[in-house]
């Protein structure tokens, strides 16, 4: 459903992914009209820029060998799969986790 909350939220949730820095101007945008898709998108990025701090701390700490580099192919397609539903201007939840980020970060936005 394309209404006008995605329409204004667009750009902001787009944002989100860009870097960690981008979720950060995303999140301030967003204090000023509380816009409800990108405040979904903005928990969506925040973690999946967690697991990728976590990630990086397990493969520059680790000798997991072809482990790592699934795990960092993995979160490459999470971020993925949360832009392009950004892009999109649908609320898809990225696969696992996706359900645990809106709930751990439900006061953000």
């Amino acid at each position: 459903m394309y209404n006008q909350t995605v329409k204004e939220g667009k750009t902001m949730a787009i944002i989100s992914y860009i870097t960690v820095i981008g979720t950060l101007i995303a999140f301030i945008m967003n204090q000023n009209k509380h816009n409800y898709f990108a405040s979904f998108h903005i928990r969506q990025a925040l973690g999946i820029f967690i697991m990728w701090l976590i990630v990086n701390f397990i493969q520059r700490y680790s000798d997991f060998g072809w482990l790592n580099t699934i795990l960092g192919i993995g979160v490459f397609v999470l971020w993925i799969f949360g832009l392009l539903g950004a892009i999109q201007g649908e609320e898809k939840r990225i696969p696992l986790f996706g359900d645990q980020f809106q709930e751990w970060f439900r006061n953000i936005g």
